[in-house]
């Protein structure tokens, strides 16, 4: 015991009494004289005694960091001799690979037990059982921990944690019992844990945790909840293990309660705004089921509509009123909206190299007025749309002083503007693919994009000089400038056999109309030569050059409309995109001729990472005046990764004598994807999965009907990896409705191309 390692040297009785002069402390190496003094309950001027030296030395010897305590006297001068205790130099482990070392020593910290504390030998007994319930609590139930303790030097040691996981155990069974209006399957469909099933080996989904239990128990709770079990209950949790510490028999035992409806909804409180529009906020409406999320979300959505006008900080509480005689329940919904909150101020932080002008652009918050928490956040998602910036986050502290002002501030983690980017690239219908790109997407911290392209295949070669200022008005009205050369080999395509020219320049325009909406208009000259072989060429295009020649030149105008609200350029989770443009040469050019394509895409936020995608494409193109017929160079085509998977890129519609595609002046495509999480991949945004099914065809109405019955369709998986190489896409689909003349193409990738 460490009483028996106390040495008195001061052995004192009535007749050696003394009052203290002065204290000096010995035998310090890293504590300084302050924590002893602060920690020593004797001071210069206290008579001291036995009894006193004896409080000193328990109180010296409780605080834990002396090994040895020795109390002696030099005539008036109160002399403390110190023996420190060692300090964990560092804290190692061997064998850990089902929990990582940096979540062992969080839990060691929390025990008290980190590297640079004091070591005392007697704790490593609650260190050893804390490392212990980590591993119980992750189903390694047979794990051994063996400390060694090794001293460096006299003041500082290292402990190290040999460990012997063992295996996890598994799940054996699962058993829910009291439960009447759902299956058990059902029931076990939402939980994360499960028994051993073929992707276990990857998930460790079959692996027992106390953590994923509770979190599917609560799933559990909110399941019922959510369908009208107010007064739901989980009597009980029984986790059995088998005496071999491998299997794990899991059982919850439940009471449904009865099933409520809702009753009466009201709302109360202090309603600043127009009940009418509060009440379009609220979704739990009477003689619906009961459902926890939906009472939950109202609250989110009032809350957020008051904070539209200013009550940042407003209340709103659901009130239940449970009658069990008529299985109803009647809501209230409590307002308290508080203080109206104005803006002081808003700064930006981090934009070192981006100019804050930049910034300020693109704030829906203004200084000075009442604060709205939906401006804030919309301008927190166009900072994010700039792609300036890896991170962006907003804060919004009160005023020193005030109870009605804050101050908001963003703060933005920039990346590098400008990129140098080399490299080769190869997809199965592109062959090898060397690009290269210089861009400065945020040319000298303003805001303006200045590129430079280059690529070259085996199907085509372009160079792109471009620049665009996306503020060249204050009213946010854009501007472009580009000018491209692009050689085209038909002959490496699926395509019917001809090689194509075409240098182009010409400006843009965008003009924003409201949030969500805009406006967009171009104008371009095209430069465009043919070169062709007339004894490979399909009819239709020897045809088209015997009648209009093999050089063009045109002038094409542009005008478009685009509906944007989703909530990130790439991989959004939500939000809908509607575009339509219109395009066409006039008569100053040799063709007349125009297009209308039409893009949609909707985004579904299914939540636990489900993404519910729909996608929709179609393309008209006619001539007009005196032109023979739509040039064939600018056909629509289909098939491939981008439209239909499955068939090979660019092979779908009509075919020449040779078995190349023709294109067509009409094109449909329809898409409807899932996105599901990857086990184990959630966190990594650059990765997506997906089960699709493609739907679409393209069609020459000069030469046939549209028939909608021999439309190609596919299903199947896709991935795509935003690499630090490149957009890395692969998918394997299985084609319907094909055609004898179809390219079948079931697996499919591309890696290094633009995504």
């Amino acid at each position: 015991m460490a009483c028996l390692s106390m040495a008195l040297s001061l052995q004192v009785a009535r007749a050696d009494e003394f009052i203290v002069d002065d204290i000096q402390v010995e035998g310090l190496k890293r504590i300084t004289p302050g924590t002893v003094f602060n920690y020593l309950p004797i001071t210069i001027g206290d008579k001291i005694d036995e009894k006193r030296s004896q409080e000193a030395l328990r109180t010296l010897f409780k605080t834990g960091l002396f090994k040895d305590v020795r109390l002696s006297r030099k005539g008036d001068v109160l002399v403390v001799s110190l023996v420190e205790r060692e300090s964990i130099a560092d804290i190692t482990f061997e064998g850990n690979k089902a929990i990582k070392k940096d979540d062992l020593l969080k839990g060691l910290k929390g025990a008290g037990f980190a590297k640079g504390d004091v070591f005392d030998e007697a704790k490593l007994d609650r260190v050893v059982q804390e490392l212990s319930r980590q591993y119980y609590s992750n189903g390694h139930y047979g794990s051994k921990i063996e400390p060694t303790v090794t001293p460096l030097d006299s003041s500082s040691v290292t402990v190290n944690f040999k460990i012997v996981e063992g295996l996890a155990a598994r799940i054996q069974a699962i058993n829910i019992v009291g439960n009447k209006s759902f299956p058990t399957s059902t029931l076990l469909r939402e939980f994360k844990l499960t028994t051993p099933t073929w992707t276990s080996w990857f998930s460790k989904n079959d692996q027992y945790s106390k953590q994923k239990l509770a979190a599917d128990l609560e799933t559990l709770r909110s399941r019922y909840q959510d369908d009208g079990f107010v007064d739901f209950k989980i009597d009980s949790t029984q986790v059995s293990i088998t005496p071999d510490k491998s299997g794990v028999y899991i059982t919850i035992n439940i009471n449904e309660g009865n099933r409520y409806n809702i009753g009466t909804v009201k709302l109360s409180g202090r309603l600043i705004i127009d009940e009418k529009l509060l009440l379009e906020k609220i979704q739990t409406r009477q003689g619906m089921l009961f459902s926890r999320k939906s009472v939950t979300q109202t609250q989110k959505d009032l809350g957020d509509r008051l904070g539209e006008e200013g009550y940042a900080f407003a209340n709103v509480n659901a009130i239940p009123k449970i009658n069990p005689a008529t299985k109803t329940v009647n809501l209230t919904y409590y307002v308290d909206p508080g203080q109206r909150v104005y803006v002081r101020r808003v700064s930006f932080n981090g934009n070192s190299k981006t100019r804050d002008e930049v910034l300020r652009r693109e704030m829906r918050q203004l200084e000075g007025g009442w604060i709205s928490t939906k401006a804030v956040e919309r301008s927190k998602v166009r900072l994010q749309r700039l792609g300036y910036f890896e991170d962006v986050n907003v804060e919004t502290p009160a005023v020193a002083g005030s109870i009605d002002r804050v101050d908001v501030n963003y703060t933005v983690k920039e990346r590098p503007s400008g990129t140098l980017s080399l490299g080769v690239g190869y997809a199965q219908t592109a062959g090898i693919i060397f690009n290269a790109n210089v861009s400065q997407n945020n040319f000298l911290g303003s805001g303006k994009n200045v590129t430079f392209a280059f690529s070259n295949s085996d199907i085509q070669t372009l160079y792109r000089l471009g620049f665009t200022d996306p503020y060249w008005t204050i009213d946010g009205v854009s501007v472009g400038a580009f000018a491209q050369y692009s050689a085209i080999n038909g002959t490496n395509q699926q395509i019917t056999a001809y090689d194509s020219k075409t240098l182009s320049t010409g400006l843009n325009f965008g003009v924003p109309i409201s949030e969500y909406n805009a406006l967009s208009f171009g104008v371009a000259f095209e430069d465009t030569s043919i070169n062709a072989n007339p004894l490979y060429l399909d009819p239709q295009v020897l045809q088209f050059i015997l009648v209009e020649g093999n050089h063009y030149n045109d002038v094409r105008l542009s005008a478009g409309y685009a509906y944007d609200t989703r909530n990130a350029t790439i991989f959004p989770t939500d939000g809908v995109l509607q575009s339509i443009k219109l395009e066409g040469t006039v008569p100053l050019g040799d063709l007349l001729f125009y297009k209308v394509n039409y893009d949609s895409r909707y985004f579904f936020d299914l939540g636990r990472d489900y993404v519910f995608v729909l996608k929709g494409q179609a393309g008209y193109g006619a001539v007009y005046g005196n032109t023979f017929e739509f040039p064939f160079w600018e056909n629509f085509y289909a098939g491939g990764p981008r439209t239909v998977r499955g068939y090979e890129e660019s092979t779908l519609g009509r075919q020449d004598q040779y078995g190349r595609a023709t294109g067509g002046n009409v094109m449909v495509i329809g898409n409807a994807e899932l996105v599901l999480p990857v086990p184990g991949l959630r966190e990594m945004k650059s990765v997506r999965v997906s089960a699709f099914y493609d739907v679409g065809d393209v069609w020459n109405t000069l030469y046939d009907p549209i028939k909608f019955r021999e439309t190609r369709m596919s299903a199947g998986v896709s991935g795509i990896w935003l690499s630090p190489f490149g957009a890395i896409s692969v998918s394997i689909a299985k084609p319907f409705n094909k055609q004898p003349t179809d390219h079948v193409q079931v697996f499919q990738f591309t890696f290094g191309t633009t995504f």
